[in-house]
This record gives C-alpha cells, sequence and structure tokens, in this order.
C-alpha cells in the first residue's frame, strides 16, 4: 500500500512546488511594474588644470548640475562616466581619477544608486565647453570655485562643497 501511495504524493508535491513558482514569478512580475527598477547612475566633478569646475544646465530645468547620467545596460560604471561626460561637456581628455562618494536618490518615483567620481581634465583643456548633446544640454561652462552659479542644484552645491573640502561622502543624494 505504501508503495501505491508515494507517486501520487510525489506529482501533487511536484504541482504544488510549480504553482507556488508561477504565484511567485507572477509576483515578481508586477513588482516590476508597480515599483521603480533599481536603476545605477554617475556625476562627475570635473575638474581643469586650473581648478575650475565643470558645470551644465539642462533644455529642461534652469538650474547648473554636474555631468552625468545613467550607465546603460552591459556598460562599465567607468566607462559610463567617461561617456557621459564627453557628451555632455564635448570633449573627452578626461582621466576618471577616483571615487568620491556613492549615494542613494529616492525622488520623482526612481530608486536610484548614484556613483559620484572626481575627473581630472588632462592635455589642452577647451576654454569654452561646448555640447555634443545640444537637445539635452542647453549650456556647458566651466566655473571657478569661487565664482560658482548662483541656480546650482541643491544637491550639486553639497556635492561641491565635500569636493573643496576633501570630504568623500557615502550616504542619500
Amino acid at each position: 500500500m505504501k508503495s501505491l501511495a508515494w507517486p501520487f504524493s510525489a506529482a501533487r508535491e511536484e504541482k504544488s512546488v510549480a504553482l507556488r513558482h508561477r504565484l511567485l514569478g507572477a509576483l515578481v512580475r508586477l513588482r516590476g511594474r508597480l515599483l521603480p527598477p533599481l536603476t545605477i547612475g554617475v556625476r562627475a566633478v570635473v575638474v581643469d588644470p586650473a581648478g575650475r569646475i565643470a558645470l551644465v544646465r539642462h533644455t529642461y530645468d534652469a538650474r547648473w548640475y554636474l555631468p552625468g547620467g545613467g550607465v546603460n545596460p552591459g556598460e562599465a560604471i567607468a566607462a559610463a562616466v567617461h561617456r557621459e561626460v564627453r557628451e555632455e561637456l564635448g570633449f573627452d581628455m578626461l582621466t576618471p581619477e577616483r571615487v568620491i562618494g556613492i549615494f542613494h536618490h529616492r525622488s520623482h518615483g526612481r530608486d536610484d544608486h548614484v556613483v559620484l567620481f572626481l575627473v581630472r581634465a588632462m592635455g589642452v583643456v577647451p576654454e569654452r565647453l561646448r555640447t555634443a548633446d545640444p537637445f539635452e544640454i542647453a549650456e556647458a561652462a566651466w566655473f571657478a570655485p569661487d565664482d560658482l552659479p548662483e541656480a546650482l542644484s541643491p544637491a550639486t552645491q553639497l556635492r561641491i562643497t565635500d569636493y573643496l573640502a576633501g570630504i568623500d561622502r557615502f550616504g542619500d543624494w
């Protein structure tokens, strides 16, 4: 009798496991539709040989920001910071020196981690920056640390203040 019951309980257990896996998969897909995905972004404090800091102003916002953006699927974080700076500042004689912060940014329905790099502009640095993407970046310019624009985003102001003070920081953006 025991040998007859065994196949039936094993088949029932297999169906139960399969059902649980299907339900779990459906819940994971539903979560992905309802909650924002985790994303990774990069920003850069780009400094030229004179100590000036490069900032960008987007076409959709009047404030100034550090250059940066999202990491593409399959792209290394260091490659992303190089690409984003090249796209937003219009030149690529850059050396990412080190990571000076990692931040969690939760706003506007996002769940974003931002890696902040110190990037040195090398060689002959253009005096006037020209963006490679005028549809995204309205203006890019160098600013002396003691002559930053008033319209800095609050997070940009904090990151520059930390950089100038020699503070590496980790936490909320």
